[in-house]
């Protein structure tokens, strides 16, 4: 059987599917650039859905970590690796969801009367500002990061193609169709991204490229 990841897969991580006696390709679906962004004088509450969020925060010169646990800054994220990023940076975090819209819903009942700033790349999912705009909560955005489709076309066809966002699904789009192939996919906004275009589609059990992985071989194990 074929795989296709559409991220660069680590040498551990490919093991796992060589030696589950699958053929993989693995390619950068997205390219990342992190931006210059002026710091907003006054945070008291972060909104992180994506650890290159994380990194590229951690790249700006502005980036007192200290100085925002002393002022009581509150940090909320989506995923269990981008806590561990911000956590690894010096920041405790409030709140960790496993989407974006279960985090949405966390602060629409328990933080009503505050706002918000999201540090977002220039790709973004729309739930975090549809959520806490339709309950009158203010959240501002800072593009902290730019993210750039990498489209390469495929001749070949693929028994599972590993999605790790929304852009990567509309970057490989953009130059194949998903024929029958499955779309195994870490979380439920890539998977809505993917459903677009297939049907056939498979959400790991939590947003981590192993847990796509372990999803992947399970699965056409079966078949």
């Amino acid at each position: 059987m074929k795989i296709l990841s559409t991220k660069k897969l680590k040498p551990n991580q490919r093991d796992l599917l060589l030696g589950s006696g699958f053929k993989v390709v693995d390619y950068d679906a997205i390219g990342i650039e992190f931006l210059d962004f002026k710091m907003p004088s006054e945070l008291k509450n972060i909104i992180f859905t994506s650890q290159n969020g994380v990194k590229s925060l951690v790249h700006n010169s502005e980036f007192a970590p200290s100085q925002w646990e002393r002022a009581g800054v509150r940090v909320f994220c989506v995923g269990p690796k981008t806590q561990t990023l911000l956590e690894q940076n010096g920041l405790k975090v409030t709140k960790t969801a496993q989407n974006s819209a279960e985090l949405g819903d966390f602060i629409t009942k328990n933080y009503k009367t505050e706002s918000f700033y999201f540090f977002c790349g220039t790709i973004r999912r729309d739930e975090i500002p549809t959520i806490l705009k339709s309950a009158k909560i203010d959240v501002i955005e800072v593009k902290t990061y730019k993210t750039t489709l990498k489209p390469k076309k495929f001749d070949r066809k693929w028994n599972g193609i590993l999605f790790f966002s929304p852009s990567g699904v509309e970057s490989f789009i953009t130059e194949n169709k998903m024929n029958n192939s499955i779309a195994f996919c870490i979380g439920t906004a890539t998977a809505t991204e993917a459903q677009k275009h297939t049907s056939n589609v498979v959400i790991a059990n939590s947003t981590s490229v192993e847990s796509v992985l372990a999803k992947t071989v399970k699965t056409l194990k079966k078949l």
